[in-house]
C-alpha cells in the first residue's frame, strides 16, 4: 500500500515528502518534479513569496540510477525563505517579546482555533504549519505517484472552470486539460483564452480592493480502468476517498464528483449515464462498454467504471486580507484588526496542482492494492492480465 507524509513548517528551514510503498523500477524523474512544483507555484494574483521560492527536488533515499528501488523515498524541498525569518521567529513557544507574533488571530484561517487546541498564547506556530506552504510536500509526492500510473496508461491533469463570478461555459476535453500542463506560461489555467481574460479581471478587481477571490478547479484522470475502489465498505470507496483528500487541500471547502451538485436538482433520467456496448474494441478503452456522457463522474457505487473520473474543488478566497477583518487580540482580548502576513489574491490553478497531487496518491495506492507486485514489472503483468480479462466480460 503506499503511504505519504510531509514535513517541515512554511518557514522551516526545509520540507520533506516521504512516500513509502512504491515498487522497484518506476522511473523518477527529477525534472518532471521540479516542472509539478513550478506548476503550483504559477497563477495569476500569487503573493510575493513566489518570486522568492524556486523549489527544486532533491532526493534524499529510495531512488537510484533515476528508478525507484522499492523503499521509501524522502524527497527534500529547502525553503529559501528561511534566511528572511530566522531571526523574527519566537525563540521558545509564547516568547511575547518577538515582534512578528500574530497578535490578532484572521477570520477563516486556523489562527484562533490552533491556538486554543495546542495551548498557544499566539498564532504563529500554527501558521507555519498550517500554511498552504506545506502542500509543496504533496506535489512532490504527487508527482511520485503519477509516475507510477503512468506506467499503467493513467494521466491526471486539471484546469480552472470558475474564479470569483466568471464561469467556464462549456464543457472541456482533455487533450486541451492535459495541453495545459505543458504550457510555459500560467494565468489561470482555463483553456478558454477569453473566459481566462475575463477571469484576469475579477483578480485586479479583488487586488484593487485589498480582498481576495475563490473559484472552482476540477482534476480529470483519463484511462482509469474500471474496479477501482470498493463498494463492501464504507472507507473503501473511491468517491468518498477522494472526496476526503481533495478537501484535504488548504482553502477547499467542498468537493463535487462529476456532476453531483446539478444532479441533486435534476431526475434521474436526465441524471444517470447510460450504457452502451461497441461490437468492436474501442481503441485505448480496456472495455466496450460506453457512455454518451459522464455526469457520474467515472464513480459508480464507490468504484471507477471506466470513464475519465471528474473530481471538483470549490476554493474559498483566502483568509489573509490587505484590508483586515474584525478580529480580537490575544493578549488583550480587545477588539483589533485581524493580523497581516504576506499572502496571495488568487491560487485557484495553484490549488487544482495540489488536489491533483492528492488524487495521483489516492490512485497509486489503489492500483498498488489491487494489481500488487514489488517491481513495477510484475505490478503491469498484472494489470494486464486483469485488463484481459475485462475486455473479455
Amino acid at each position: 500500500m503506499i503511504r505519504f507524509s510531509t514535513a517541515g513548517e512554511s518557514h522551516g528551514e526545509a520540507l520533506i515528502a516521504l512516500v513509502s510503498g512504491v515498487p522497484a523500477g518506476v522511473p523518477i524523474d527529477l525534472e518532471f518534479v521540479d516542472r509539478e512544483l513550478w506548476r503550483r507555484q504559477q497563477g495569476y494574483g500569487r503573493g510575493g513569496r513566489m518570486k522568492i521560492e524556486t523549489d527544486r527536488a532533491h532526493v534524499l533515499s529510495g531512488v537510484r540510477h533515476g528508478k525507484s528501488i522499492g523503499s521509501p523515498i524522502a524527497i527534500e524541498m529547502v525553503n529559501r525563505d528561511w534566511k528572511n525569518w530566522q531571526e523574527k521567529l519566537p525563540v521558545e513557544a509564547g516568547d511575547p517579546a518577538q515582534h512578528r507574533a500574530v497578535a490578532s488571530p484572521r477570520p477563516g484561517h486556523a489562527d484562533l482555533a490552533g491556538a486554543l487546541k495546542y495551548n498557544f498564547p499566539e498564532a504563529r506556530y500554527v501558521l507555519e504549519r498550517s500554511s498552504a506552504r506545506e502542500s509543496t510536500a504533496r506535489v512532490a509526492a504527487g508527482a511520485i505517484a503519477k509516475s507510477l500510473l503512468r506506467e499503467l496508461g493513467i494521466e491526471i491533469a486539471s484546469h480552472v472552470i470558475r474564479v470569483g463570478g466568471v464561469e467556464l461555459e462549456r464543457e472541456a476535453g482533455w487533450d486541451e486539460i492535459a495541453a495545459l500542463a505543458q504550457k510555459e506560461e500560467v494565468v489561470l489555467g482555463c483553456v478558454d483564452a477569453a473566459t481566462e481574460e475575463r477571469m484576469k479581471a475579477e483578480v485586479d478587481a479583488a487586488s484593487k480592493a485589498g480582498d481576495t477571490v475563490n473559484g472552482v478547479f476540477e482534476v480529470v484522470v483519463h484511462g482509469v480502468p474500471a474496479g477501482l475502489g470498493s463498494y463492501v465498505n464504507w472507507d473503501e470507496r473511491l468517491d468518498g476517498r477522494l472526496a476526503w483528500a481533495v478537501m484535504s487541500v488548504q482553502a477547499v471547502k467542498a468537493v463535487e464528483i462529476g456532476h453531483g451538485v446539478v444532479a441533486a436538482s435534476e431526475f434521474g433520467s436526465r441524471v444517470h449515464d447510460p450504457i452502451h456496448y461497441a461490437a468492436e474494441e474501442i481503441p485505448g478503452r480496456p472495455t466496450r462498454f460506453t457512455r454518451p456522457r459522464n455526469n457520474a463522474g467515472g464513480i459508480e457505487g464507490g468504484v471507477s467504471n471506466g470513464e475519465n473520473i471528474v473530481v471538483r474543488g470549490y476554493l474559498k478566497p483566502i483568509s489573509t486580507l490587505r484590508q483586515p477583518l474584525e478580529s480580537v487580540r490575544f493578549d488583550t482580548r480587545q477588539p483589533a484588526s485581524a493580523s497581516y502576513e504576506r499572502s496571495d489574491i488568487c491560487v485557484v490553478p495553484a490549488a487544482g496542482v495540489v488536489a491533483e497531487a492528492m488524487v495521483a496518491l489516492i490512485l497509486a495506492g489503489l492500483a498498488q492494492e489491487k494489481f500488487g507486485g514489488d517491481s513495477v514489472e510484475e505490478m503491469k503483468r498484472n494489470y494486464q492480465g486483469y485488463i484481459e480479462q475485462i475486455r473479455s466480460f
